[in-house]
């Protein structure tokens, strides 16, 4: 069962750790809240059904998936942002 203290508590820890590359919300038809809650409501209600043994272990593979899959993200946009520089130019 997904306990709302835990979801707040991943929240937070999760928000502090993305100061330093912003999101533009406004962008978006989702509020930042919304985002972080849904998605570390469907994170615990996931690994509820993990053994406790194998957590940290798809815990960490899940965190390299997702920052290759960031990196690859932002390579992309800054490709993007450099050929509209060089059509404006």
């Amino acid at each position: 069962m997904i306990d709302q203290e835990q979801v707040d508590f991943l929240v937070s820890i999760a928000k502090e750790c993305s100061s330093e590359d912003p999101i533009d919300w406004g962008e978006l038809k989702i509020t930042e809240d919304q985002a972080y809650q849904m998605m570390a409501s469907q994170l615990l209600d996931q690994f509820s059904e993990i053994p406790e043994e194998q957590r940290l272990t798809i815990s960490m593979s899940t965190c390299v998936k997702l920052l290759v899959e960031n990196f690859v993200l932002n390579l992309k946009l800054k490709g993007a942002d450099e050929l509209i520089r060089q059509m404006k130019d």
